[in-house]
């Protein structure tokens, strides 16, 4: 672990295994952490706060810019690392590391303009100003999918905004954090002012709500763990940035370019083998093109190769974990044992990749909303194809989930663009486009997707407080 600057065990001496789930081998042990190795985290981010958040702007955006370059240079290394620890198609982890790297660069731009503002006074004798300063320590609680993208995501603007952090990732991608720890120690940037704890989620987590020094902790993870996180956070009413699952339709109005929608439709369903909280979970295509959309999906869904991830040509690898395999064999299951009728795909693959967790890509026709897929989030690589009539119609399907996170619609008229992307109840949309995520737009979602956004200059926010200062003079 990295830790005021040190790389440091357990004090135990515990560590756990990390295994390449294409593989099904072991290929690292990480230090099981627990409360006193993240108190002495919390510890030395609260010390290198009292610097750090004094730095100027320039002074802060210097590390942050290092620590890009740093990145790109070891692109490849980083992504070999994702690509081997959780699954990623290797091509596809590449992405992953520029993408983040991305969000250092623009909090290190967003930091030199945390503005403040002067306010009319009531009284001559008065002076009414306003500035933002950061909140304090944060934790950052990243997750497997997008182990450095979620991680630079939260680091980045609490670096920019003065915070100093400790951060604890998913306990099957902890190898990426290490990783950036490396790169944190190779820019130079001052002890403490990111700490990375790697082990078990409980004791870890215990101790972020419970040290009443952490002031914010920023989440991203499922549904079910954000709502728990939102109680434990209530007894110092720590602020909390939470973004959780997904469940996002994909709709194909009948007036859409068809080979654009197939060709989105893929590139949001089967990236990271179906495993992003913003990947379409139901597709939508309106009855009159819906034979012309499938034909057109399932030709482009045949060409994806599926294989080992660390192989530079696949562009489908295996589940993180078997449990998430198990998943998507009961969703598939489910839905054909309701009607559902398969197109293409439905089952595990044998083979030369038997030992890894793989699923063939598959879609799914005559789905209904009986089917668990319809309203559980599957994450993994099965498109299920949804009829529909009219607009109204389609809308309201969208909307029925409680989830809000991010939505995505083709279509080729300008007013129904407008009024669906109006209609739609969720934080992002993709009109045409189903890869809408850059650093310098909020990411966020409603309903019991999360609060706060990731990115833009609204990501910056997140991690300032804003001081009101009265003063009389004479």
């Amino acid at each position: 672990m990295y830790v005021n600057g040190e790389w440091t065990a357990a004090l135990d001496g515990k560590t756990f295994s990390i295994t390449n789930p294409s593989t099904g081998q072991m290929i690292a042990r990480a230090p099981k952490g627990g409360h006193q190795e993240t108190k002495l985290a919390i510890e030395a981010a609260d010390h290198a706060f009292k610097s750090w958040s004094k730095l100027t702007a320039n002074e802060r955006a210097h590390y942050l810019l290092k620590l890009y370059d740093l990145m790109h240079e070891y692109q490849d290394q980083l992504a070999e690392i994702i690509s081997l620890e959780m699954g990623k198609p290797f091509t596809e982890a590449k992405g992953e590391v520029a993408f983040a790297a991305s969000y250092l660069q623009w909090f290190a731009e967003e930091g030199r303009r945390i503005y403040g503002e002067t306010i009319p006074a009531s009284a001559v004798n008065k002076r009414l100003m306003v500035i933002r300063q950061p909140i304090g320590v944060v934790a950052a609680i990243t997750p497997w999918n997008f182990p450095l993208a979620m991680m630079t995501r939260k680091v980045g603007p609490a670096m920019a905004a003065g915070c100093t952090s400790v951060v604890k990732p998913a306990g099957q991608s902890p190898i990426s954090a290490i990783a950036f720890g490396r790169l944190v120690e190779m820019a130079g940037v001052p002890k403490g002012v990111v700490n990375i704890v790697t082990g078990a989620s409980g004791p870890i987590s215990d101790e972020i709500f419970e040290n009443p020094t952490v002031r914010k902790i920023s989440f991203t993870g499922s549904t079910e763990v954000g709502k728990l996180l939102v109680t434990k956070s209530a007894a110092q009413l720590k602020r909390l940035s939470l973004e959780l699952g997904g469940h996002a339709p994909f709709i194909v109005f009948e007036d859409a370019d068809l080979e654009a929608a197939a060709t989105g439709a893929v590139e949001s369903k089967f990236r990271n083998t179906g495993q992003t909280c913003v990947c379409a979970n139901r597709i939508y295509v309106q009855s009159s093109v819906i034979d012309k959309f499938s034909e057109l999906f399932v030709e482009k869904v045949k060409a994806l190769k599926v294989g080992n991830s660390i192989d530079p040509s696949v562009q489908v690898g295996p589940l993180v974990s078997p449990e998430s395999l198990e998943k998507v064999e009961e969703h598939v299951n489910d839905a054909v044992s309701k009607g559902a009728r398969l197109l293409y795909g439905g089952q595990r693959l044998k083979g030369k990749l038997s030992e890894g967790l793989f699923y063939e890509p598959t879609i799914l026709g005559e789905v209904n909303s009986n089917m668990l897929i319809t309203s559980e989030e599957t994450f993994g690589p099965v498109a299920p194809i949804i009829p529909f009539e009219t607009e109204e119609e389609v809308v309201r399907y969208a909307n029925s989930t409680e989830y809000g996170l991010a939505a995505y619609f083709y279509t080729e008229n300008f007013s129904r663009s407008v009024r669906v992307s109006e209609a739609l109840e969720f934080g992002i949309i993709g009109m045409n486009d189903a890869v809408p995520a850059v650093a310098q737009a909020p990411f966020g979602g409603i309903k019991e997707s999360g609060m706060g956004r990731e990115g833009g200059h609204q990501g910056l926010d997140e991690y300032l407080e804003e001081k009101y200062i009265s003063m009389g003079i004479k």
